[in-house]
């Protein structure tokens, strides 16, 4: 595993900002750590980078024990904390140079790093300003170079793309994305569109405590609650309402058929289906055998938000 946090508890006084967490990241995975303000996200980072002293369990970075050699674990971390620490009055190339004697680049290597890097976060037209001349956009590219300046095999990103426009949102989605290739890679975000474009995996952290761990599509079958199907169909001069409502509610697994839209030339309905049961197809049966015309049929799933919003409220 390259991340393994074992029954992580940190306190700040009385208050407990993270509570017995516990959690592994393979190699290769794009993990996003999703959680309301506040709820431990930032401290757990602070304490897998070694930057935090947890009051008890233990973190291990690529089979390296956190306590026993720090040092060691933090070669093996790019990390972008939620404030970019970057050096305004110096040009991208000179900050990214720096950063990489801080990491240990060796000397005849440096040059190298730092022109992949700004290649690969997209920096060659920037790369002679002051960073303080740069976009929002810009510096955060800077502050991804500068976390990888070292070629770590564990990234950590806290809250990547907070304050940027939509443009510059989707570009470093895309820059994630593509780093999450080779890289093992956590971002720590509570932005949820977030972790839907760029992640694999969702841990869920609230009041210090995961409350949710799998791939988006698991905890959408964990969580789902009953199926919605949303279906207009044309009318027809030999249905009325009621017959219409009848002939879908009578559709096996189907609990109720609510009319929700009525105009001159079709019927909007809303059918409600037994927990976990796809009944598409089978609607679309009863369709055919009546003859009608289907305009529009769409199942309404389970949202991250909807899953987000029941596990922290």
């Amino acid at each position: 595993m390259s991340i393994k946090v074992e029954i992580l508890s940190k306190y700040y006084g009385q208050q407990a900002a993270v509570k017995k967490i516990s959690f592994e990241i393979k190699t290769g995975e794009v993990v996003g750590f999703l959680g309301p303000n506040g709820a431990g996200k930032s401290t757990t980072l602070k304490m897998i980078t070694t930057y935090l002293t947890p009051n008890s369990g233990k973190i291990f970075v690529n089979g390296i024990n956190a306590e026993d050699d720090p040092i060691a674990v933090r070669k093996k971390i790019g990390y972008l904390p939620e404030q970019n620490p970057l050096y305004q009055d110096m040009n991208v190339i000179d900050y990214l140079k720096y950063t990489a004697e801080l990491q240990s680049v060796p000397k005849d290597k440096i040059k190298d790093s730092v022109k992949k890097m700004v290649r690969v976060c997209g920096l060659e037209d920037v790369r002679h300003k002051d960073i303080g001349e740069l976009s929002k956009g810009f510096k955060q590219r800077v502050g991804l170079a500068q976390a990888m300046i070292h070629n770590p095999a564990v990234l950590l990103l806290d809250e990547p793309t907070s304050g940027l426009d939509p443009n510059q949102i989707i570009e470093i989605r895309k820059l994630i994305k593509d780093l999450g290739k080779e890289k093992t890679l956590m971002l720590s975000t509570h932005i949820l569109q977030e972790v839907q474009a760029t992640c694999d995996r969702v841990i869920i952290i609230n009041n210090g405590e995961i409350v949710a761990d799998g791939t988006t599509d698991s905890l959408q079958k964990r969580f789902q609650g009953q199926i919605n199907i949303y279906l207009i169909v044309k009318k027809d001069p030999r249905y009325g309402r009621e017959k219409v409502i009848s002939s879908f509610e009578s559709v096996k697994n189907v609990e109720k058929v609510k009319l929700e839209g009525d105009n001159e030339n079709a019927w909007q309905l809303d059918i409600t289906a037994n927990k976990g049961v796809d009944v598409r197809e089978e609607i679309f049966m009863k369709a055919i055998s009546l003859n009608m015309v289907l305009l529009e049929m769409h199942q309404e799933e389970t949202s991250l938000e909807d899953i987000f919003r029941k596990l922290t409220t």
